[in-house]
């Protein structure tokens, strides 16, 4: 076992000393500054943006500090914060291009990380640590990865005094992982839209898919999302002393309404990306994944091929809404009977179907007056898909097959969320990029020891270099 090295803190100017990988690629040249991407990386997952205790504004200053060390005017660099959420900053970054009349293109990720305690993890989740080729920390790749890359991509350009015929955005952003955290892109959205107006936009939600050994096997395109809503189920009860137990009890009131919730299996649908990326699933999948989802694109009502699909898990929440309980709080003493009950259901929705008809759907499947049935706040915007258009995929699959010989490219929709539903929702296309990859082991990402192959951080910030490029030459 290779021992365990954690990275030192080091000034972007002081990485650029450390000795080069060898195995990078693409962009203008073998090392094309790996070190000085690692400082910035480092500096980036080092900071805590937690919600709890931790400051995106600070992630955003490094980020811009950086650029502008790089050579960006300030003028250019917008690092944004709210009066009322100063730890919440933003980045917006603008380089701009020679041609005022072609449309800009945004690069956006967010800089904010799920909670993580010292206590639970192996290794510290605010100290980056390689380890045994890979990069271990809360962040290390969900999302900041992608924003150290987006990041990167500019500094490039400013310190080769590249001039791109195309204008490009970098927007780092807060408040992602937080569902009614306040949130930076769509505060941007919905105040700052000239600033960050572009043609289209790239995003976390793509991504590839590798074997053991790390070979990439396919890249596929996030194009759309189901959006999610919270449901707060509820029972009041006048409860009493436990030794007179009521006909009546709030818990099993509610145990009866979260079976019915389990109970609850929403019908097959099918949109234009599904069926392109169940038809690419059924290639891949084996024989008779192959078959069931062969016929289930034929007859979306074959229960027999949805039994086999829906044994994929991805699968199952791709081709319908799911609802799920995620919380459950009940009663107030060990000796009373329960006077309120109540339980989160967590919901993903189908393109195409309203947060509160889901609500009425499953206030029919439980079928009990005594349970209230609450829609909770915030209620996130559900746009339709956006264009797969030729221009947004033909760079992606000539740049795959450079990159990653003999991968396939596809399309999907996710069947989580991300804040692309903003931009998409105010007439930006934003799409989950290609690039990045994951093997199948774990990833820790919103678990323990969050880590990321240092390969696939090598390999996909390359090839996201050269993206952009195709993109804005």
């Amino acid at each position: 076992m290779i021992p365990r090295r954690l990275i030192t803190a080091v000034s972007c100017i002081a990485a650029m000393a450390i000795g080069q990988p060898a195995m990078a690629q693409g962009g203008d040249g073998p090392d094309a500054g790996w070190a000085s991407f690692q400082g910035l990386y480092q500096a980036l997952v080092e900071t805590d943006t937690t919600l709890s205790g931790g400051s995106c504004t600070k992630a955003a200053r490094i980020a811009a500090d950086h650029l502008a060390t790089a050579g960006m005017a300030r003028e250019n660099l917008h690092v944004i914060v709210a009066t009322d959420h100063p730890e919440e900053g933003s980045l917006v970054a603008i380089y701009p291009g020679t041609d005022p009349k072609a449309g800009a293109i945004l690069l956006m990720a967010h800089l904010d990380v799920v909670e993580a305690r010292r206590e639970d993890w192996q290794r510290d989740p605010f100290k980056l640590i390689e380890e045994d080729g890979w990069f271990f920390a809360r962040g290390a790749s969900d999302a900041k990865s992608l924003a150290a890359i987006w990041t990167d991509a500019l500094a490039r350009f400013a310190r080769d005094g590249h001039r791109p015929r195309r204008t490009v955005k970098v927007m780092l952003t807060c408040g992602e992982e937080t569902n009614g955290a306040f949130n930076g892109a769509e505060w941007l959205a919905a105040n700052r839209r000239e600033l960050i107006d572009a043609e289209f936009a790239l995003n976390e939600g793509g991504g590839g898919t590798a074997d053991i050994d790390g070979k990439v096997l396919t890249q596929t395109v996030q194009v759309g999302e189901k959006t999610f809503a919270n449901y707060a189920l509820e029972t009041i009860n006048p409860g009493g002393h436990s030794s007179l137990p009521r006909p009546d009890n709030a818990i099993y009131d509610l145990s009866r309404a979260l079976l019915a919730v389990e109970a609850l299996r929403f019908p097959v649908e099918l949109t234009d990306v599904t069926r392109q990326s169940l038809a690419q699933e059924a290639k891949t999948g084996g024989a008779e994944m192959g078959a069931a989802i062969d016929a289930l694109l034929a007859d979306p009502t074959d229960a027999t091929a949805d039994a086999i699909v829906s044994t994929n898990p991805h699968l199952r929440g791709n081709t319908r809404t799911t609802c799920v309980a995620t919380m459950v709080e009940a009663g107030h003493a060990r000796n009373a009977l329960p006077q309120r009950a109540t339980a989160n259901v967590n919901c993903r929705i189908f393109p195409g179907h309203a947060i509160e008809d889901v609500r009425g759907q499953l206030e029919r499947a439980i079928g009990n007056d005594a349970i209230v049935v609450t829609t909770l706040p915030p209620v996130r915007p559900a746009p339709e898909a956006p264009p797969i258009t030729k221009a947004l995929m033909a760079p992606i699959e000539t740049l795959v097959a450079r990159h990653y010989p003999g991968a396939a490219v596809g399309i999907r929709m996710s069947n989580g969320y991300t804040d692309s539903t903003f931009l998409t929702a105010a007439g930006i296309p934003a799409y989950g990029t290609p690039g990045l990859w994951w093997g199948p082991e774990p990833n820790g990402i919103h678990g323990l020891d969050e880590r990321i192959r240092v390969k696939s951080l090598m390999d996909g910030r390359a090839f996201l270099y050269d993206l952009v490029r195709a993109y804005v030459d």
